[in-house]
């Protein structure tokens, strides 16, 4: 069969994007938005083992695995707690006293799984995934992991050169080298502000140090284990209590100390030599999920910065071309929330970049969101909720970050509700509270030869 071709090589009666979009009337109107969708409700069970490790099971079965996240409260306050807990986490996984790394990897393959351990300075978090029918296989491994590991000499060695490789890798980055700043500017000598360790530290770190803190510290009293997938929640949770009942040690899991208040002042201006791109990252003090104020907050901060549609992002990118990306987010530790707001631009428009920044913050305080704004914004939450929602391993891990600040599933079932009540008011109210310039802090981390003279004039810049 032949099909009929105009000079361009397109099918006779081809119409592109613009002529799909146009009737003769003019642009075609968009549909109205449906009515969200409530959250799922969930079916769930929640128990507090003997040992004192809080169990969340959770029935999800839109396909035939599980999600595994256990959440362990992991602070230290000495200066090489972050150097030992980085090789634990990293060299975890490298064998037990009963089974070396290809035994664990072996049979996390036969049930279609994976574990993966990270850390920070407030928490231990071994996240894992398998074959709901592994379930019981998967939680043998884990306990073993949890009551047994050996860390044993060759594969431990191994592990922590390789971490201390990433590590020099990393803090030579323009993005680590801002955060690390910043942290120190937010809370000083704090544990909090401690995130990465130095390379030296951690090739100082032997198999007994590991050893030692994971017998002092990897606890099940204040840790969370969440399980989500194809599964019966009282069964799973029979499976834990049965699997990891040996893992009984006394102590209770180390949270983090509260942070310091987190008050307004001049940025920061860190001299990084011959950068050809400026790091800017501002904070201020918000409030954490639990306030009745933070639906009204999370409004605001997506008018702000906190989406693509947001007003940052169309003065900085769109507008003036500043940078490829802006973004503002809320960071939330186990007492309290830090607004956060950071963009990458280059040299010459450090000091506009910041004025700019400055201005966005001041017209949200001024001149809070009309209608058509906060509507967008609300969609924007409700739906990305819910989209977070749809698979287990977001119910997983959401349902993890929420334990860690003593929240649970009801909270995620009433907060859609919140976002639909928030008015106007509510958020005009938290932009004057919040996000007024002087309410923030932070650093600039570029090239102080060519950026301090510009930066020095705008004002409200601490040089070195």
């Amino acid at each position: 069969m032949t099909v009929a071709t105009n000079p361009s090589g397109r099918r006779s009666g081809y119409r592109d994007a613009a002529r799909i979009g146009r009737t003769e009337a003019g642009p075609r109107p968009l549909p109205p938005l449906s009515e969200s969708k409530p959250a799922a409700e969930f079916e769930l069970v929640e128990r507090t083992l003997p040992t004192g490790l809080r169990v969340i099971a959770v029935a999800r079965r839109t396909v035939p695995t599980v999600e595994l996240r256990l959440r362990i409260p992991f602070a230290g306050e000495d200066r090489t707690h972050p150097a030992r807990a980085e090789v634990l986490a990293s060299a975890l996984l490298s064998g037990t006293a009963k089974r070396d790394r290809v035994q664990i990897d072996n049979e996390l393959a036969a049930i279609g799984a994976e574990f993966a351990v990270g850390v920070d300075p407030e928490r231990l978090l071994i996240s894992g995934s398998a074959l709901a029918t592994g379930l019981p296989e998967l939680l043998d491994v884990l306990a073993d992991l949890l009551t047994a590991a050996a860390y044993p000499e060759v594969e431990f060695s191994r592990e922590r050169e390789r971490l201390a490789e990433r590590i020099m890798v990393a803090r030579s980055q323009p993005r680590m080298v801002a955060r690390e700043a910043l942290q120190r500017r937010r809370y000083g000598d704090h544990p909090a502000a401690r995130e990465l360790p130095e390379s030296g530290d951690v090739l100082d770190v032997t198999p007994d140090d590991v050893a030692r803190l994971h017998a002092e510290q990897v606890l099940p009293t204040g840790s969370t284990l969440v399980l989500v997938g194809d599964i019966e929640p009282d069964r799973a949770i029979a499976l834990v209590a049965e699997a990891l009942g040996g893992w009984a040690p006394p102590g209770v899991a180390s949270e983090l100390p509260p942070l310091p208040a987190l008050v307004g002042r001049d940025l920061l201006l860190v001299h990084r030599p011959g950068a050809v791109q400026s790091q800017l990252r501002l904070s201020a003090a918000a409030v954490p999920r639990t306030d009745p104020r933070y639906p009204a907050l999370q409004l605001a901060n997506l008018v702000f910065g906190g989406y693509f549609s947001s007003r940052l992002v169309e003065n900085l990118r769109e507008d003036k071309g500043y940078t490829y990306s802006a973004q503002s987010f809320v960071e939330f530790s186990p007492y309290a929330a830090a607004l956060l707001v950071e963009t990458d631009v280059t040299t010459d428009v450090t000091a506009a970049s910041v004025l700019e920044t400055r201005y966005e913050l001041a017209r949200l305080s001024a001149v809070p969101p009309d209608e058509a704004e906060l509507e967008s914004a609300r969609r924007y939450a409700i739906g990305s909720l819910l989209i977070s929602l749809d698979s287990q391993p977001g119910v997983a891990s959401t349902l993890s970050a929420l334990a860690g600040v003593g929240l649970d599933a009801r909270w995620l079932r009433a907060h859609p509700a919140a976002l639909e009540a928030v008015t106007l008011e509510q958020v005009a109210q938290v932009a004057a509270e919040f996000f007024t310039p002087t309410a923030f802090t932070g650093v600039v981390v570029g090239d102080a030869d060519v950026v301090s003279h510009r930066l020095r004039a705008l004002g409200g810049i601490e040089l070195p």
